[in-house]
């Protein structure tokens, strides 16, 4: 049965309203039978209405941040909450009513479902929750992301960038809280790329969205509000709006440090 779509303003973020918090989130794996630590009791938060990117070298936990923060993944250790709702409180059903309902998610590979046609990927989240899409809402998206001609096309007839802003627009689809994206512009070439970040800024900028996005790229983290960089599982860079220049020194530093620590 259909639920009616609730209709909402713009999220303007109110003064210190925060989307995603972080407390001594520590995650352990095993490999090889030995335990390697991915996050080593990160505190962050994130703030409503903010484009954060995160970044740092391989392995460096980013993925695993984002995984944990977005409930895709279990910490071994320490607190995530969205909103005021805390999610080692809840059990696997709770947790994926939540994230299907207030989390939103980009992926580098699209996962768009190709038997689908553009307009029914985008509502997919809705139907999954049972919510009836609101359709001047489902207008201002697809105009936003510029696909009103494609509609009824399959994802294997459009391009990369174009598959991409499909999958953004799906995860407006609920009007969640936060947005996680991981490496969204890794498969697309410069120009596409610059299109689906500046979508990105607009959602930001226009509906006082909140985006975290994992990226490896400077000038793509140079779209952010704020820069987190990670290494070896903890938080060694916090920068405000650097620009790309400054990304790419900061990397580039912490790169020859650990190469100086080998």
């Amino acid at each position: 049965m259909w639920r009616t779509a609730e209709t909402r303003a713009p999220r303007h973020p109110g003064p210190g309203a925060v989307a995603v918090r972080t407390e001594q989130l520590t995650r352990v794996y095993r490999a090889g039978g030995q335990p390697v630590t991915a996050l080593a009791g990160v505190d962050a938060s994130f703030a409503r209405g903010t484009f954060t990117a995160v970044m740092g070298p391989s392995g460096s936990g980013k993925s695993t941040l984002l995984q944990t923060a977005a409930g895709l993944d279990r910490p071994t250790s320490g607190r995530v909450w969205v909103g005021a709702t805390e999610l080692s409180r809840l059990s696997e059903t709770a947790l994926t009513k939540l994230r299907r309902t207030r989390i939103g998610f980009v992926f580098q590979s699209f996962n768009l479902i190709g038997a689908l046609t553009v307009e029914e990927n985008i509502v997919l989240p809705l139907r999954l929750a049972g919510v009836r899409p609101d359709r001047d809402w489902l207008a201002e998206m697809v105009r936003r992301v510029g696909l009103g001609d494609r509609l009824r096309h399959r994802p294997s007839a459009l391009s990369g960038g174009q598959q991409q802003r499909v999958a953004i627009a799906r995860a407006l689809a609920m009007r969640p809280e936060v947005i996680f994206c991981d490496e969204p512009t890794g498969a697309l070439d410069t120009q596409t790329a610059a299109e689906v970040l500046t979508l990105l800024r607009a959602v930001v900028d226009e509906r006082g969205q909140t985006v975290v996005m994992v990226t490896h790229d400077p000038v793509a983290a140079s779209y952010a509000d704020r820069v987190l960089v990670l290494a070896d599982g903890a938080i060694v860079r916090d920068m405000p709006q650097p620009g790309a220049g400054r990304i790419a020194e900061e990397l580039a530093s912490l790169g020859r440090a650990v190469q100086g620590v080998r």
